[in-house]
């Protein structure tokens, strides 16, 4: 099986820690040349100084708001036109949580501009790249909500189940040019996102974070939070030309919570 990602680069968001920085480790390891983006310049360069070098790899950073829509879209054509990218890995943290009723209609303006909006703006960069080498892989870190949506996640609920849909019809789009389109789902992963998630719920249920802890990993077939390592060694194969014919799926990681087949 051909996992093998050396002369691949890959432009990984959100890689500053939890999930993206796992899967930036991940690629460079089989391989691949990393370009990181994230808003902290400081974690950035932590991330870049880990990354595996053995086979000569090269890896750089950028930092970048995501909400600079107009900066991302010049950041992302910049990188495109000095870089051939393979694999585009899109991850950004998810919104706060709270009831979808009390959000403000401004909330969700805001977090669709930062997870579809931005998808957008880097996909369209790259992927006249991977049209030229009728090679690519798009990656979207999205959320077992798409399948299940949560309680007390309601912004969250509706944005990701947005960016599942446009990375299913692009898969649609891309497919023929050698390029798939994929989305990968994780469910209670140990991260700060995770968290904050725990501490709201909490709060909301008027019990101690730790309790809430518990009980959340008891809703879990596993029993237990997963690793974003664990995320990561799905995008990894994802990646990697041995998927070339893995596209347009949703792929939940989730110890088995997720309740439907």
């Amino acid at each position: 099986m051909d996992l093998s990602l050396r002369g691949k680069t890959a432009l990984i968001s959100g890689a500053s820690q939890g999930i993206g920085k796992a899967i930036a480790v991940e690629l460079s390891k089989l391989g691949a040349n990393c370009i990181l983006l994230a808003r902290n310049t400081e974690a950035l360069q932590s991330v870049v100084e880990a990354l595996d070098l053995s086979v000569g790899q090269s890896h750089q950073f950028f930092a970048i708001d995501f909400n600079a829509s107009d900066a991302l879209k010049k950041l992302a054509e910049t990188i495109a036109g000095s870089h051939s990218i393979d694999i585009l890995i899109n991850n950004t943290g998810g919104p706060s949580a709270g009831l979808i009723l009390e959000e403000a209609p401004e909330k969700f303006e805001a977090v669709f501009k930062q997870h579809v909006v931005s998808n957008q703006i880097l996909t369209q960069a790259v992927v006249p790249g991977m049209k030229q080498k009728s090679w690519g892989r798009i990656i979207n870190v999205v959320s077992t909500s798409v399948r299940t949506p949560l309680d007390n996640l309601g912004v969250s609920n509706t944005i990701r189940a947005a960016v599942a849909s446009w990375s299913k019809s692009l898969s649609n789009e891309l497919a023929v040019h050698g390029i798939t389109v994929n989305s990968l789902l994780p469910g209670f992963i140990s991260t700060t996102r995770l968290e904050a998630v725990a501490k709201s719920f909490a709060e909301k249920a008027h019990i101690s974070k730790t309790e809430m802890e518990e009980r959340m990993k008891n809703s879990v077939p596993a029993k237990r939070f997963g690793e974003p390592s664990e995320i990561a060694a799905v995008a990894a194969f994802i990646a990697s030309p041995a998927a070339s014919y893995v596209n347009g799926i949703s792929i939940p990681v989730d110890g088995g919570r997720t309740p439907t087949i």
